[in-house]
């Protein structure tokens, strides 16, 4: 397709013709001003008070888990729940290659280094043939209980998918997986919050799940991330950890390891409780916008991505599929020329210079992925 006008008109339509058109852009028409100022009011502006608290239960109560930590934000999060699952320098962590650098970043931050498994087509997520494929091939269980990468030597101690775009990777195939090799699954359901897997929410599923409200996220407070987990041991760690490791006292300063100031501040826990109390109707205003570009999209033979099989997805960025990669470049330089902003995939972590040396599994349908998707503005209409 040589001329983009069409696909052009159309996005503008929707978004009442604006002179430019974000990718995603927050809303804020609750209370969101309301819990802003009564939490300035309280003067508990940092890391402690009643926002903070409430956001945990409303986190636990969205996702289906029995604990919620509110953290500073997603990266964090990822972070501490690698520490949480007892990551160790030298450890490897499986993950995937077409995913927000945060992800690989985390793991870094630890020590530890990231295998990259290839995603399924269809969900964006990693592929749980890719990964039985991959272990069959190269990994080892050792006396210690412990996987191994034969490869490396390495113990191979966590996985980190990706719900990828929102749309739910096929996460309980993961899991058997990963609990069969002994190995600790956390969820990165950074951009997947609302949306569900065979009826549970995303980041329910794993050892631990972990969220990010950023600026561009289906709901946000500015920054702000959340740790959710059924495990109460973990769930008491995590908050320990992420307040500076801090034994309660009445006035002493006593630390009893190292700890994170990683706990979310409650002016940002403010404005993320009214935005959860508006989630749903942000997910079904999303639901009506992605249908509609569905059927555009199919009446220009454009491929746009659904959600998955057994998914019922918060299509937080709407994909469509180009049909290579000069196609994809060219409607990206047409569309933002012309004030609607459109992005590609991330570059793959293994094309990045601090990654470049990561094991890989061939990375087919990533790479096919990279070269062929853009996001389009996904921003919630009312």
């Amino acid at each position: 397709m040589s001329d983009f006008s069409p696909v052009i008109n159309f996005i503008k339509e929707r978004f009442s013709k604006k002179e430019f058109i974000s990718l995603h852009e927050p809303l804020f028409i609750g209370n969101e001003r309301k819990y802003v100022l009564d939490a300035i009011d309280s003067t508990f502006v940092s890391s402690v008070g009643e926002y903070v608290n409430r956001f945990e239960k409303m986190i636990a109560e969205v996702a289906g888990t029995k604990y919620a930590i509110a953290i500073v934000n997603g990266t964090a999060a990822l972070h501490i729940s690698l520490i949480l699952a007892d990551v160790k320098q030298e450890d490897e962590v499986l993950t995937q290659a077409l995913t927000f650098i945060a992800t690989a970043n985390a793991i870094s931050y630890i020590g530890a280094k990231p295998i990259f498994i290839d995603v399924d087509g269809d969900t964006m997520g990693m592929s749980p043939q890719k990964l039985k494929l991959f272990l069959a091939e190269f990994a080892e269980k050792r006396n210690d209980g412990f996987c191994y990468n034969k490869l490396s030597g390495k113990r191979i101690k966590a996985c980190v998918p990706m719900h990828t775009f929102g749309f739910p990777c096929r996460i309980d195939e993961l899991v058997d997986i990963c609990d069969e090799w002994n190995i600790a699954l956390i969820e990165d359901a950074a951009e997947s919050i609302g949306s569900y897997y065979k009826g549970k929410h995303t980041g329910s599923f794993g050892l631990m799940g972990t969220f990010s409200f950023n600026g561009n996220k289906t709901i946000t407070c500015g920054g702000g991330g959340a740790l959710v987990t059924n495990n109460e041991s973990i769930a008491k760690h995590a908050k320990h950890l992420t307040t500076q490791a801090k034994i309660p006292h009445a006035w002493e300063f006593k630390h009893d390891q190292i700890g994170y100031n990683y706990r979310m501040p409650n002016l940002n826990a403010a404005m993320a409780c009214a935005q959860i109390e508006q989630l749903q109707n942000f997910v079904a205003k999303k639901r009506e916008l992605a249908l509609s570009y569905q059927l555009f999209f199919k009446s220009i033979n454009i491929s746009f991505v659904t959600e998955p099989e057994n998914a019922k997805a918060n299509y937080w960025l709407n994909c469509i599929l180009l049909k290579n990669n000069e196609e994809r470049d060219s409607f990206l330089k047409v569309t933002n020329e012309n004030g609607v902003m459109t992005r590609p995939a991330w570059t793959l972590m293994n094309k990045l210079s601090m990654f470049s040396d990561c094991q890989t599994d061939g990375l087919q349908n990533s790479k096919l992925i990279e070269s062929r998707l853009v996001n389009i503005p996904s921003s919630v209409k009312i």
